[in-house]
């Protein structure tokens, strides 16, 4: 379609306004605390909305949108579903112990609960994750920068991850909570418009359903296989448990103002996440029948709305994929930041003050970003980077975590054999046996 300068205008305009609020919330920052934790003091109307945004990036509307294009619910398990799972869990039983310990980072537990070694190691592989799913993030980013634009995926990567880190560099989890409360307004707001506008053009969701192949709405595999099945179970955990030991969820937790807000925030979370997360993977589905056989399933979304939507609903809705996907990427490099600034300074400089511990944390925030920048340039597939991230939270630090809140027997020989033999197994087993879920054997291993 021809595009129209209302749909520039409109993403130009919601550029700039992150880029305003980031500046804006530069001048709250006094301190590592404030920078990394908003000072502790979110209340539960912004901790929802950070908690929420933060998982519903590129990987909800562009991954799940393209995966539900080709498999239907099936193949939507890990995210939205799983995810949904995870917040839940983390406040039923992790969110109020890890703020009553007034932690800054995961690592932090680790290094209390085991020792400076599981800390290092434990810190390796959160920065792993994270500049892995800060990479997925970005390709999401370039792909709507590369569909409204036209210009390469490549060059809109870049110029994505310059606009995301400057702000967050700016302004720390400030910045990040409150551009994550207008991107989740944004989100909501486009969702809620595309979803009947493309179910009304397939004629309805009785005809949606009707049309669709048989077992599009399946929650579990076909077949009796048990390769399927273990798949399947794994879909639930990747992001279900695995995202437990997530530094970007702890985060957030950590920096609300009290327990009880911290773990309401994840119920309401749980709920919103739920709701609006179905929303792209019926756009998906329907999409499958409105423009089949696209070379890049993933690009569904935002070729319907461009395609369906009037120019200015059409601004709101790209401005909402936009938001969707930075709101992500900001959490996930401010997680990095953190755990350099907060774990491994401290590990090779002495009796750090806080404000080197601060000025590394915002230095860190575009290298970080320069990593992950790399990583999308050479991957390019947006649901596959993700769920591998989190497999490597699950298969190196779900268990030891777990097990040190829970078990009080749980000691440093164990948690380190369980980090180590959990990442080495699924290493290896991703290569040898490419058919058999590598992050199964992996948790078996922890």
């Amino acid at each position: 379609m021809e595009f129209s300068p209302i749909i520039y205008i409109g993403v130009i305009i919601y550029l700039l306004g992150m880029l305003a609020v980031g500046l804006f919330s530069s001048k709250k920052i006094s301190g590592t605390e404030d920078f990394l934790l908003a000072g502790r003091r979110l209340p539960l109307w912004l901790c929802t909305a950070a908690l929420s945004a933060t998982f519903f990036g590129g990987g909800t509307i562009l991954g799940a949108g393209g995966a539900a294009y080709g498999k239907g619910f099936i193949g939507v398990i890990a995210d939205p579903f799983g995810a949904a799972l995870c917040l839940f869990l983390a406040g039923l039983f992790f969110i109020r112990i890890m703020r009553r310990m007034r932690l800054t980072t995961v690592v932090d537990f680790f290094e209390i609960r085991f020792g400076k070694p599981a800390g290092l190691i434990a810190a390796v592989i959160m920065l792993s994750v994270y500049i892995g799913w800060t990479g997925s993030l970005l390709v999401s980013l370039g792909f709507i920068l590369h569909t409204i634009t036209g210009i390469s995926t490549n060059t809109a990567i870049i110029i994505g991850t310059i606009i995301v880190f400057i702000y967050t560099m700016a302004g720390g989890m400030w910045a990040v909570s409150l551009t994550d409360f207008f991107q989740m307004i944004i989100v909501m707001t486009g969702l809620t418009v595309i979803t009947p506008i493309v179910i009304s053009e397939v004629g309805g969701f009785s005809v949606l359903i009707s049309r669709l192949p048989e077992g599009s709405f399946r929650m579990t595999p076909e077949t009796g296989d048990s390769i399927d099945w273990l798949n399947y179970i794994r879909a639930w955990m990747v992001i279900g448990l695995g995202n437990l030991a997530g530094q970007d969820l702890l985060q957030r937790s950590l920096s609300a103002k009290s327990e009880k807000v911290a773990q309401n925030s994840a119920y309401l979370s749980t709920i919103i996440y739920l709701s609006f997360g179905l929303l792209p993977v019926l756009i998906g589905m329907a999409g499958s029948l409105l423009i089949p056989g696209l070379d890049n399933p993933e690009l569904v979304v935002p070729k319907l709305a461009l395609n369906y939507l009037p120019p200015v609903l059409a601004s709101v809705f790209i401005s909402a994929l936009l938001a969707a996907v930075m709101s992500s990427a900001d959490s996930s490099i401010l997680a990095c930041s953190s755990v350099l600034g907060k774990n491994l300074l401290p590990m090779v400089m002495k009796s750090v003050p806080d404000n080197i511990i601060l000025k590394w944390a915002r230095l860190s925030v575009p290298i970080f970003a320069i990593f992950s920048m790399i990583v999308a340039l050479f991957v390019g597939e947006v649901y596959t980077l993700l769920l591998d991230s989190f497999s490597i939270l699950l298969v190196g630090l779900f268990v030891p975590l777990t097990a040190g809140i829970w078990w009080p027997k749980a000691n440093t020989p164990a948690a380190l054999s369980a980090m180590i033999l959990g990442f080495l197994a699924w290493i290896v087993f991703k290569f040898i046996t490419p058919e058999v879920p590598s992050d199964m054997v992996g948790l078996a291993f922890s």
